[in-house]
């Protein structure tokens, strides 16, 4: 059992104002794993205090000494991986191979790509007389999501340490092991005091207190739309910046010309990455009309061989759903498919055949169906894939854009031409053509209501700067 009931508040480890244990579930066996607190109005205040202290120093550090602390904190991170992997199996139920091979990993890669990006960063431009600076920002409270944890995580504290920015994070209460392991490894690598804190709680108290804060400067959100929109309200008497990177809806096109058995393959096993439990995921499936039993079929061959099950044990290759509420959210979006007409092709409600316990969902395959159904408008966050026909690519391009979202979209072609003149008008900040990955130093966020700003990279350090314009400064 792990007892994480201390918040991390200018560089030491505290005891809440007013104690308030939560506990928190392992999702593989519905136990209590951890013991954590949740914070106050008291805990938040006392955190900004100190980050707004720490930033008049750690504001004027130069360059080589914040690319030297990224590269520490790379280090150390690289010693406690095991533990992180860990800890992201046991609070959300990530299988082995995925928690150690992309959830950790992607901790680790921000802290490193940071710090190469800030080798060569330019935060001056000479403007002949006139000189414009990056500077900055100020105080950053962090709101990062139970899903992708540590990647969320690291990629809102990398490039704020990297500019010279003090943060206060609030991770996740239901999967907050691997941002406690995460503070430990900011306070060996040597995080100046202040710098970096840490205070774990709920939304509505922590989460609006940090939005609500005069001293804080920035907030950078992750997590539902409906939050998001929560978060921005609570800043804006306070006219503080609002970063968000929202919810998603994704559609992939597989077109005329695409190998179906290769694209329908990748476009499912896609989705059921991380139990289908990312903003991204490729969850409306876009197929020609005459090719949508074909498509089916390998759907059906490609779900039926996942392996739903214990994540510590070899060769499972999904896990559960986080919680409870998120089986139950699951389940009734499975039964408003079947009861809106759409194809059941596999799956479908409870659990997986032998399981008992825990928090697992049937991978599921819907077909049929039309983007007028809750199924393809709602983001279901579980292993639930909605295929829908269409008659041309115009109709194919209007269904894609049909939504209130943007974050990302996938279109398969064996023409790469073709595929280009498509995801040119897919209306999202993050395309992938035929199955590519984007590295590291790629801008992750999207159009409309899955949010603003962007993080990851250089376009990730943007949103932590302030522009000063200085007239007359070469003269």
């Amino acid at each position: 059992m792990r007892e994480y009931t201390q918040f991390y508040i200018n560089g030491q480890w505290v005891d809440p104002v007013t104690p308030n244990s939560f506990d928190v579930i392992n999702p593989a066996t519905e136990e209590v794993c951890a013991h954590i607190a949740l914070g106050s109005e008291e805990d938040v205040n006392a955190a900004v205090a100190a980050a707004k202290a720490a930033f008049a120093s750690y504001s004027r550090t130069s360059v080589q000494e914040r690319i030297e602390l990224l590269e520490s904190c790379a280090e150390v991170y690289q010693k406690h991986y095991n533990d992180v992997a860990d800890a992201i199996r046991e609070e959300m139920g990530a299988p082995r191979e995925l928690a150690a091979g992309a959830q950790a990993y992607t901790g680790l890669g921000h802290l490193k790509e940071a710090a190469k990006v800030l080798k060569t960063f330019k935060f001056e431009e000479d403007l002949g007389p006139n000189r414009v600076f990056k500077e900055p920002i100020g105080v950053c409270g962090l709101i990062t999501p139970w899903n992708w944890p540590v990647n969320q995580i690291s990629c809102k504290v990398a490039p704020a340490l990297a500019v010279g920015c003090t943060m206060v994070l609030k991770p996740s209460e239901v999967a907050p092991l691997s941002a406690y392991i995460f503070a430990r490894i900011m306070d060996e690598a040597g995080v100046p005091a202040g710098v970096f804190n840490l205070v774990n709680g709920d939304g509505p108290v922590v989460g609006t207190a940090l939005s609500r804060h005069p001293d804080v400067d920035m907030m950078s959100f992750t997590g539902s739309t409906r939050a998001g929109s929560l978060v921005a309200q609570n800043a804006a008497p306070t006219v503080k910046r609002v970063t968000q990177e929202l919810g998603g809806k994704s559609p992939n096109i597989i077109l005329e010309d695409a190998d179906l058995e290769k694209a329908v393959t990748s476009g499912v096993m896609h989705m059921y990455q991380n139990t289908g439990q990312s903003c991204n995921a490729p969850s409306r499936m876009l197929v020609p009309r005459a090719r949508l039993a074909e498509a089916e079929a390998i759907a059906a061959k490609v779900t039926e061989a996942v392996k739903v099950g214990d994540p510590s044990a070899d060769g499972t290759t999904m896990g559960p759903v986080v919680s409870e509420v998120q089986f139950n959210k699951i389940q009734g979006l499975i039964e408003a498919g079947i009861k809106e007409g759409a194809k059941l092709v596999t799956g479908g409600p409870g659990r997986p055949e032998g399981i008992e316990k825990g928090y697992f969902v049937r991978p599921t395959v819907f077909s049929e169906a039309n983007n007028e159904m809750t199924i393809a408008r709602e983001e279901i966050f579980g292993p639930v894939l909605t295929m829908i026909p269409y008659d041309s690519e115009e109709e194919a391009i209007r269904i894609a854009n049909d939504t209130p979202y943007g974050l990302a979209g996938y279109v398969q072609s064996g023409d790469i031409a073709h595929a280009r003149k498509v995801a040119a008008r897919i209306r999202a900040g993050n395309i992938a053509v035929n199955g590519a990955g984007a590295g590291f130093d790629v801008p992750f966020g999207g159009y409309k209501q899955s949010g603003n700003g962007r993080e990851w990279g250089a376009h990730g350090f943007t949103d932590f700067l302030e522009i000063k314009a200085v007239a007359g400064y070469g003269e």
